[in-house]
């Protein structure tokens, strides 16, 4: 990622030196997903609400920044587990319009139009942006709010949108949205009446979303099933949650163990959240051991893994977010896949980086066809989006030799710590400000003895 003109401020890489079995334990952090629309929700209530397990990312902060624009307070803490609480009260909500620099910023940042409509029965926002896997329309949000009563106006990148009042009402979703399945639970918590959606997302975050907003008062039914219905309250009050451990992150780091031959133990995890990931894991071969009482899986591997196709779908099937990260393992498995991508068109953006590792990948559409290659070797990556890049770091853990990740603000949105986290398992991964110089590289590597340069220059010629 090339730093812009006139910027002395450093751009940030990843260097990782392949060819180690991760070892340890590793707790999985709190759901991006779920803590991003529960946060959106707090703008329909004056009571103060209090998340417990927040990963601090930097989409949460960019949420963050829009409620405090609206008027919100928000504070962060730091629980005695020492995972992150965050405090938010919208009591003194001030403004029903989100800035366009920050809906830029994140696509999830679209949540807050239900929400805002409920409260202040004004909303007024701009297309949101986030990675660029493909169109992903905001059309069914729209029409949604507009079936509950919502005037909707939309000039160029503006949408506004205004209510006296939401009524309850039957809405019928074309494909099951994620995203407006959660944005019209919202907007119809505190309409008139009762409101059923049916198609509805089936995804573990919008159960959680579902736990929060009754916890608050609301009256939601269904979630985890394609019917929800909603009977509106007139008032909601404040709550404490604890977030849900996130799937994306887990599975993650369960490749990571698969693609390095290792044996990692993640805790604070779900196994139900994960079965199509941990069914396609074993179909590869991977040795995978469940304790769903204690939420702890151990993922352990010491061979080459065996080829497997799949295609993504809507939950419960195998989660797109999956899809770039297994695909990863696929390049280094013994035999061809067949993968399909039918939820995003353009969720290939990581095959070119592959090939330039060694991969075997011919694309078609939505299909990519993996024919494994006994190793990878390093190179210079650009990732092109958050998932992506997660790949591009665990294709790098098992090639050959050095690997330098540029756009490392993907990593930053979707994974806590991530680099650090790699580390505690053994992972030689680093972050390193460019242009390097002696001692910049940050996170842990001993610098003595001229290490640090020799890193920097071998990461140079690398770049």
């Amino acid at each position: 990622m090339a730093r812009m003109a006139g910027s002395r401020r450093p751009e940030q890489r990843l260097v990782i030196e392949g060819g180690v079995r991760l070892k340890g334990t590793v707790r999985v952090s709190g759901a991006k997903n779920a803590i991003l629309p529960m946060l959106a929700a707090t703008v329909l209530t004056s009571g103060e609400c209090v998340f417990t397990g927040v990963p601090r990312l930097r989409d949460v902060a960019v949420m963050e920044t829009i409620l405090r624009r609206l008027g919100a307070a928000v504070r962060w803490e730091t629980g005695p587990d020492g995972t992150g609480v965050l405090r938010v009260s919208a009591r003194n909500l001030s403004s029903h319009r989100v800035s366009e620099d920050l809906m830029g910023e994140m696509r999830s940042s679209i949540f807050l139009m239900g929400p805002l409509l409920g409260r202040l029965g004004r909303a007024r926002v701009s297309t949101p942006g986030g990675c660029a896997i493909g169109p992903r329309p905001i059309d069914q949000h729209l029409r949604g709010l507009a079936a509950l009563g919502a005037t909707i106006r939309q000039q160029g990148a503006h949408i506004e949108a205004e209510a006296a009042s939401l009524e309850g009402t039957e809405i019928h979703l074309d494909i099951p949205s994620v995203g407006a399945t959660e944005n019209l639970i919202m907007a119809a918590v505190l309409a008139r009446g009762t409101t059923v959606i049916r198609n509805a997302a089936r995804e573990p975050e919008i159960v959680d979303l579902q736990n929060f907003l009754n916890r608050l008062g609301a009256r939601v039914r269904g979630a985890g099933r394609d019917t929800i219905r909603i009977d509106g309250v007139r008032r909601l009050g404040g709550a404490e949650h604890a977030i849900i451990p996130d799937r994306i992150e887990a599975g993650t780091f369960m490749v990571a163990a698969a693609i390095t031959g290792g044996e990692v133990i993640l805790e604070n995890v779900i196994p139900e959240h994960l079965e199509a990931v941990i069914a396609k894991l074993r179909e590869a071969g991977v040795g995978i051991t469940e304790d769903r009482e204690a939420m702890v899986l151990r993922v352990r591997w010491s061979s080459r893994p065996r080829a497997t196709d799949f295609k993504t779908l809507p939950y419960p099937g195998f989660p797109t977010d999956m899809q770039p990260q297994v695909m990863a393992l696929a390049a280094v498995a013994d035999g061809t896949s067949v993968i399909t991508e039918s939820v995003f068109e353009q969720r290939f953006g990581h095959v070119p980086e592959l090939i330039r590792m060694g991969a075997r990948i011919k694309t078609e559409g939505r299909i990519a066809v993996v024919e494994g290659v006994e190793r990878l070797t390093g190179a210079a990556l650009d990732a092109p989006d958050l998932r992506a890049g997660a790949a591009l770091v665990l294709a790098g853990l098992a090639a050959r030799g050095r690997t330098v990740l540029r756009g490392v603000n993907h990593l930053e949105r979707g994974y806590e710590r991530f680099e650090e986290r790699l580390r505690s398992l053994g992972a030689r991964v680093y972050r390193l400000a460019w242009p390097p110089s002696v001692g910049s590289v940050a996170g842990g590597r001993p610098s003595e003895g001229g290490q640090a340069e020799e890193t920097s220059r071998a990461a140079w010629v690398a770049g």
